[in-house]
């Protein structure tokens, strides 16, 4: 029986996917043509050939900077709103709160960085302010839902010792859950700093500043050789912020 349900499921994914070529009318015939391979090659080296101009490059360093900024305050802001929710989230104030605070996260993570940054750039403008935000409210979602977890899982002895001795919740807060819980914060921290270097990248494409938005542009130029520029700059962005988030976590979290 077992061994007939699973013939059927493998040849039901078959039938899906021979009718998403139909419905698509996707042409493999065509894209892998002598023409098509050519048009391709032509196309990909004109991306191999970057603008090195000095010009250029201090337009790119500036976009890398405007970038940079926009993943590091967002995620800065993130982590601060994260915690504040993380709180009520955790059951610290109740159920009416946690359902609330819950809730709120839910819908801040459900909503991608793109749609965000689409609805800053109409609230906020066009430029980096709109990425930060859009950055800042997408990662308050999933850093918040974190910290909550973490907070749930913390072992409580210590801060009730705290209060036991006549120490107040912020004390017992601070000195009794929050030492055993910085490296672990820190840790997602520093992960979602990660992705957001390479969200922070995209969102240009909405008009939210950055390497995004330079190559946005130069790609509705057709300047294929200032769009490879970008490119590789967004790679030694990723790059460079992946080294030193790996570096941060086995220098202050794994200590």
């Amino acid at each position: 029986m077992n061994r007939l349900i699973n013939l059927l499921l493998i040849i039901g994914i078959a039938l899906a996917v021979i009718a998403s070529f139909g419905y698509l009318s996707l042409n493999l015939e065509e894209l892998a043509s002598a023409n098509s391979l050519k048009q391709m090659g032509a196309y990909v080296q004109r991306f191999l050939s970057p603008d090195l101009s000095a010009g250029y490059l201090r337009a790119v360093f500036h976009g890398a900077l405007e970038t940079l900024a926009m993943s590091a305050l967002g995620t800065l802001l993130a982590a601060i709103l994260g915690i504040a929710l993380a709180l009520p989230a955790a059951g610290r104030f109740g159920w009416p709160m946690q359902s609330a605070a819950r809730l709120l996260l839910n819908a801040l993570r459900a909503i991608p960085e793109l749609v965000w940054a689409a609805l800053m750039v109409l609230a906020a403008g066009l430029g980096p302010n709109a990425g930060t935000l859009a950055l800042a409210l997408h990662t308050t979602g999933v850093l918040g839902r974190l910290f909550a977890e973490a907070l749930e899982n913390t072992p409580p002895e210590p801060a009730e010792a705290i209060r036991l001795q006549g120490g107040n919740p912020v004390a017992a807060f601070c000195y009794g859950t929050l030492p055993n819980l910085a490296p672990q914060l820190l840790a997602y921290c520093l992960y979602r700093w990660e992705n957001n270097i390479r969200m922070a990248s995209v969102l240009g494409f909405v008009g939210a500043g950055g390497l995004g938005q330079m190559l946005y542009v130069s790609l509705s130029l057709f300047q294929e050789a200032q769009a490879g520029t970008v490119i590789l700059a967004m790679l030694v962005l990723v790059f460079g912020v992946d080294w030193l988030s790996g570096w941060g976590r086995q220098r202050w979290v794994k200590a």
